[in-house]
């Protein structure tokens, strides 16, 4: 009898660790995700500016301002969505919008040596350097994760508690991967 006792208390403890592990896991998701979601926003924030800026040298390029607001609206109508891959790849599409403006910006000598635009290119570049770098540590909180949720002992708990695996946050496409998040031309 003593050893039934011992066992079943033994088993709680277990229970108790491999709940607890997946509950810190959980929370480490979250908090990365949070991370994301500060950059994102700053990204959101620069944006109308940068178009401002530029709609200013190059206002025949409309339809390119035109198509980054529409973008980044949609964006951030689904953010508080919690559809991680559907954001992931509307914030892929506002990226590459990004490049188009700053490919526009190019082609304005004036717009190039402005202060203003040249510190919103800095900030946009510091933006998606530390965004990438969000991405990369709730990418890794989300693997080891669900790495716990679906392997034994802990799928069992996961089971029990109704824990389940989380979306990757990444770039939908191997040739969007391969391009860099922001491209600038060396300014002179």
């Amino acid at each position: 009898m003593t050893w039934l006792v011992g066992a079943l208390m033994a088993a709680g403890v277990l229970v108790a660790v491999l709940y607890n592990r997946l509950v810190r896991d959980r929370n480490r998701v979250a908090a990365a995700w949070s991370d994301i979601d500060v950059q994102l926003q700053r990204r959101h924030d620069l944006i109308p500016q940068l178009v401002k800026a530029v709609d200013q040298y190059a206002g025949y390029e409309q339809a390119t301002l035109e198509a980054i607001t529409a973008l980044r609206v949609e964006a951030i109508e689904l953010h508080g969505t919690g559809d991680v891959g559907r954001l992931g790849q509307k914030e892929e599409e506002l990226n590459v919008g990004l490049q188009r403006l700053i490919a526009v910006a190019e082609n304005y000598p004036d717009l190039k040596a402005n202060e203003n635009f040249l510190k919103l290119q800095e900030d946009l570049v510091e933006t998606e350097n530390y965004l990438q770098f969000a991405r990369r540590f709730y990418n890794g909180s989300v693997r080891q994760f669900n790495t716990r949720v679906e392997t034994v002992p802990h799928n069992l708990i996961a089971g029990w508690f109704s824990f389940t695996t989380r979306e990757y946050f990444q770039k939908t496409s191997d040739e969007a991967a391969n391009v860099p998040l922001v491209q600038l031309g060396t300014i002179e």
